[in-house]
């Protein structure tokens, strides 16, 4: 079984032009980095041509062990493999390096989670299916560009976006600053979009896709198969909208952002959170929030639904948020039913041990792992001022099951990653789920909902 695995995805991967058009990166017959090549070649495109050929190698060589190992077996060596090619990542300035790994997953050049998840793990929420609470969080795949190879790497869910209404470039660059040894990243790339047109078309073809395999699997599963995974694969898909830095009119940027992405979202979410867009985050103050919520609730239910219904809408908010923010963030879900709230975006503060780096005077964003003990500390609160009525999906500085269990904990029923992943590759995707799993276990919980708010009771 393994063998017919194997020979029919490295036909797929040999069928498959060898190209990184987002990277600017062409396989041509001559080997990388060879003398064969065109002259003059950027740095920067010698390292991606090495890592590009770094990762096909990798999958060529796992070919050996095909015929001696089981498909669980195979794929846990696959996730492995991908340890060695991640370091080369950091060879790469962090946004090519971030261009190259969107690219590779759009191109199937990353591994697919072929192994069941635990059973512990599965939970409902909004009544949709999640074979488990990971999700990758936005900004990753920003244009939705690798939305199948990032659910087949086994999140439960993954977000696209932020998406602006019309195309925009962002904050010049540099605006992507890594600090590895706090496992943290700094960015003010300032909602860089390629427009909700763009992304439109892209999720419309997938979503197409989706439905055709479904209805060639099997007439009757259509349905069912939609009801365990998303419109897009395997997972739930999350669309994540934003305004324009130029609008003068936010709550119609993100009305149509509704209008035209929330047909292919299984949720859908308003970025107001954003450090890196002028005035974003007075959004978040109780009169400007309850007006937008309102008109986007309205937007969403003007249109046409299937049996199953609207989107469910979340809103995303800061870290920096006072008690009195907080509350009143915690009266407008409560009063116009808010779908759910992810806590949260990074931090504009520079939290111990990154207060002394020397990239801490940068303006931006900071995430990974010096955000989660503030990001859990407003997620405890949020749980406990919404009475666990609202959903909260819980994001911030989370690189193992265990980080996973503590958000659980204090109130996510699902939890995001973005940092951790950059830095740890497909390979951390089951290790987190593995770990979570056995925290569950030990503590005597039967599933992820059981947990869910458990130290604030």
């Amino acid at each position: 079984m393994a063998a017919r695995v194997w020979r029919s995805s490295f036909k797929e991967i040999l069928g498959r032009r060898l190209k990184f058009s987002a990277a600017g990166i062409r396989l041509s017959s001559s080997i990388p980095g060879s003398d064969v090549a065109a002259p003059k070649i950027p740095p920067s495109l010698k390292k991606g041509r090495l890592l590009t050929g770094t990762m096909i190698g990798l999958a060529i060589a796992g070919g050996a062990y095909v015929s001696t190992v089981d498909e669980a077996t195979f794929c846990g060596l696959l996730f492995n493999a991908t340890r060695a090619v991640n370091p080369l990542f950091a060879l790469l300035d962090p946004e090519a390096a971030h261009r190259v790994a969107v690219s590779a997953a759009s191109h199937g050049f990353v591994p697919r989670e072929k192994r069941p998840d635990p059973a512990i793990l599965g939970l409902e929420v909004w009544g949709r299916k999640f074979s488990n609470p990971i999700g990758l969080a936005a900004g990753f795949d920003k244009h939705a560009e690798a939305v199948e190879g990032l659910l087949g790497l086994g999140f439960g869910f993954m977000e696209i976006g932020s998406v602006t209404p019309m195309p925009q470039e962002g904050n010049p660059k540099p605006r992507i600053f890594r600090l590895p040894k706090e496992g943290a990243i700094i960015n003010r790339c300032g909602f860089n979009s390629e427009g909700i047109v763009v992304v439109a078309k892209r999720l419309g073809a997938q979503h197409g896709k989706r439905k055709m395999e479904n209805t060639s699997s099997s007439p009757h599963s259509m349905n069912d198969e939609v009801k365990q995974g998303g419109k897009a694969g395997p997972g739930i898909l999350g669309v994540n909208i934003g305004k324009n830095k130029t609008s003068e009119d936010a709550v119609a940027d993100y009305v149509q952002g509704v209008h035209t992405l929330s047909q292919y979202a299984d949720y859908l979410v308003i970025n107001i959170s954003s450090p890196n867009t002028p005035g974003l985050r007075k959004l978040q103050g109780r009169k400007q929030l309850k007006d937008l919520v309102k008109k986007v609730q309205a937007a969403r239910d003007e249109m046409q639904w299937a049996e199953d219904g609207p989107p469910p809408l979340l809103v995303k908010i800061a870290p920096d948020l006072s008690k009195q923010d907080l509350e009143d963030i915690a009266a407008v879900a409560l009063a116009l039913r808010l779908d759910g709230l992810i806590i949260s975006n990074t931090t504009i503060s520079r939290p111990d041990p990154v207060s002394q780096h020397p990239l801490a005077g940068e303006a931006g964003g900071l995430s990974g792992k010096p955000l989660f003990e503030m990001s859990t500390n407003v997620l405890k609160e949020m749980y406990i001022l919404t009475r666990g009525k609202v959903p909260l999906v819980g994001c911030g500085g989370v690189s193992s099951g265990e980080d996973a269990y503590k958000k659980i904990r204090s109130g996510a029923s699902l939890v995001q990653l973005y940092t951790a992943f950059a830095y740890g590759g497909p390979a951390l995707i089951p290790l987190i789920k593995a770990e979570l799993a056995e925290c569950l276990e030990r503590d005597g919980f039967k599933s992820v909902q059981e947990a869910v708010g458990a130290d604030c009771r």
